[in-house]
């Protein structure tokens, strides 16, 4: 029995601008029809940047889990423990294998898009000292039997958790502040090379 308790807390995380990356990068050298020369070079150093970042932390979710899990011997004892636990659940971009071919440029329409990965869920950080434990039954008399109850209940935990982070209503924030992070990434440094005017917009496939 897996019960699933209300979020408690939502955050979101910004990102910074590296303004030069920490190795360079190769740059084009002639008019390719799409990107002008200056705004190749920004967006490839745009682009390094944000791969040697791997995985961009783009949104957080507090919320708790509410579980219980129950054990039976010789169908004549039986214990079960109930567990309220809180936990942060983080949203990641995974941009390792980010390139400039995910970036476009149309420079008639001054706009920059940026093709984005799927956000991916990090690990579960439990917070144990916050937990609430209720046990029951003749067998949580054995500290042996309740670590195999506490065992089973955060695997409940860690599902219950992994489900409350899957509301569409969660997911969709995530992609939001994702894209609104990336759109930064890109626009700050092509304010700094003198182009103000361009727009950017991060999209997911």
């Amino acid at each position: 029995m897996i019960g699933l308790l209300a979020a408690s807390h939502i955050a979101a995380f910004g990102v910074g601008y590296f303004v030069a990356p920490k190795q360079p990068v190769d740059s084009e050298t002639k008019h390719t029809g799409f990107f002008t020369v200056d705004t190749i070079k920004v967006l490839a150093t745009t682009v390094e940047s944000l791969r040697e970042e791997n995985k961009l932390l783009v949104f957080s979710y507090k919320g708790t889990a509410k579980v219980q899990a129950g054990r039976t011997v010789l169908w004549l004892f039986g214990g079960e423990q109930e567990l309220s636990v809180p936990a942060v659940v983080s949203y990641y971009l995974d941009l390792s294998n980010l390139s400039l071919a995910d970036v476009r440029y149309n420079e008639k329409a001054k706009l920059v898009t940026v093709k984005l990965p799927k956000v991916t869920l990090g690990d579960i950080a439990f917070q144990p000292e916050n937990a609430t434990t209720i046990n029951g039954g003749v067998l949580t008399f054995s500290d042996e039997q309740v670590e195999a109850l506490r065992k089973a209940n955060y695997a409940n935990a860690r599902r219950a958790m992994v489900a409350q982070a899957q509301q569409p209503g969660l997911v969709n924030a995530a992609k939001r502040q994702a894209k609104a992070n990336v759109e930064s990434y890109f626009a700050i440094p092509l304010r700094i090379a003198g182009m103000p005017d361009v727009q950017v917009a991060a999209t997911f496939d």
